[in-house]
């Protein structure tokens, strides 16, 4: 697999659960998971339309909170930390 800690994951999924339902719309979780290209993408997104694309990117961050808080530890590992999924 690879040299991560689980509980390392553990903790990830919890702070990126809590701050995508939370902040999703300026791509908070994604900075946390180390997706840097689309954690600035949401957030440019959010502040170039001067807010309204953030009701679109809060949405996504909903949805990618409720998914991050569904899976299970290893699920989230292999997927987010492992595989490098950057979208939902």
């Amino acid at each position: 697999m690879s040299n991560v800690n689980p509980s390392d994951s553990s903790s990830k999924k919890n702070a990126a659960g809590i701050c995508a339902i939370l902040l999703g719309a300026l791509g908070i979780h994604k900075f946390i998971l180390g997706y840097t290209t689309e954690g600035l993408m949401m957030l440019l997104v959010t502040i170039l339309t001067f807010g309204l694309g953030g009701a679109v990117m809060g949405i996504v961050g909903l949805v990618e909170g409720i998914i991050y808080s569904t899976k299970t530890d290893e699920e989230f590992l292999n997927t987010y930390i492992v595989e490098k999924k950057g979208w939902f």
